[in-house]
């Protein structure tokens, strides 16, 4: 491999570690995620190349989920009888989001239809990419918009969930870790059936594999307790420092003319969010932690680290947003369809 490509390779997670030992020093909340996220978003728009390797990122997306899928005990599931109500929430959310911030971006920002369709959307961000490069759109301001989104959820989700006395810090008497054995008995078939599901076009597929191979082993007995801290740590470096890069390589002239809709859509879908969060809380009796991450409209990857960060139940959080990405994959072609015609 050339001195080039493997440069930006270094030079993102060097950024990326860095970022993760100065937040943790500091003693921000989520550091190992936040840090990163910071730290290499700043080397992105200094000009830097920057890029995590795709080998890198899946593995990191199949160690989410299979910590996520840790926290799906039995247990759990007897506490979920109150779920229905709150999908019902998330989609009717994931809706309000996606036509507010339409019609803002149409009204206040004058976008074409089709780009504020796709820079709307809440979530979901490289399949919304994905449609735009394949549709007669801004590519660039979507983008933009859409990264401006992930990257303030990231930083801001943490910090409310700790300034509000939220999260759960307490570390004793947690179960004993996954085992390397197991860990990798886990791995093997969540790896088989994430790329199986890739190739179906399923959202986070090596996510969603992992996730169900741990529920299984975990539900069944198999396997106890999480994922172990060795593991988690440079997992979570990982994917913040994966958020970082959506900024490398913009013009500042491009991110300038973007960055204040970013701003306004992000704040729409933070408030509204976060309202709806406090509703479903205060009506359920769902702890206010995990409502507020489950109907952030984030990345699913990066907000089902933050569950676990934040020890909010990885089980609610995960199964929120694979449902808010399903419902968005059917959704945004019947609407952009609509508006292409229109």
């Amino acid at each position: 491999m050339s001195p080039q490509i493997i440069l930006p390779y270094i030079s993102t997670l060097l950024l990326g570690s860095a970022g993760a030992f100065v937040a943790s020093y500091l003693g921000l909340p989520a550091p190992y995620l936040v840090g990163p996220s910071a730290c290499v978003t700043l080397g992105g728009l200094l000009g830097l190349r920057l890029a995590v390797p795709v080998l890198l990122r899946n593995a990191a997306f199949l160690s989410v989920g299979l910590s996520m899928g840790s926290g799906v005990t039995p247990e759990v599931l007897q506490a979920a009888a109150a779920w229905p109500a709150s999908f019902a929430m998330v989609l009717v959310t994931t809706v309000l989001l996606l036509f507010v911030a339409y019609r803002i971006l149409r009204s206040v920002f004058h976008y074409d239809g089709v780009t504020a369709m796709l820079a709307a959307c809440p979530g979901h961000l490289s399949y919304v990419l994905s449609l735009a490069a394949g549709m007669k759109s801004d590519l660039p301001s979507v983008g933009i918009i859409q990264s401006v989104r992930v990257l303030a959820l990231t930083l801001l989700v943490p910090l409310i969930v700790e300034v509000n006395g939220l999260a759960t810090s307490e570390t004793l008497g947690l179960p004993t870790a996954v085992g390397p054995l197991p860990l990798l008995l886990m791995a093997l078939p969540a790896a088989i059936l994430g790329f199986g599901l890739l190739r179906l076009r399923v959202p986070a597929a090596l996510l969603v594999g992992g996730m169900l191979v741990s529920s299984f082993a975990h539900l069944g007995g198999l396997v106890t307790g999480p994922i172990p801290q060795w593991l988690q740590i440079p997992v979570y470096v990982v994917l913040g420092s994966m958020i970082g890069t959506r900024f490398s390589g913009v013009a500042l002239a491009d991110l300038r003319r973007a960055l204040v809709a970013g701003i306004a859509v992000t704040v729409l879908a933070g408030s509204v969010s976060a309202s709806m969060a406090l509703l479903v809380s205060t009506a359920l009796d769902v702890p206010l932690a995990a409502a507020l991450i489950a109907f952030a409209p984030g990345g699913l990857e990066t907000m089902a680290a933050m569950a676990v960060i934040m020890h909010a139940d990885p089980a609610y959080v995960g199964t929120h947003h694979i449902l808010r990405l399903v419902f968005l994959s059917v959704l945004m072609p019947l609407v952009l369809a609509r508006r292409s015609r229109s």
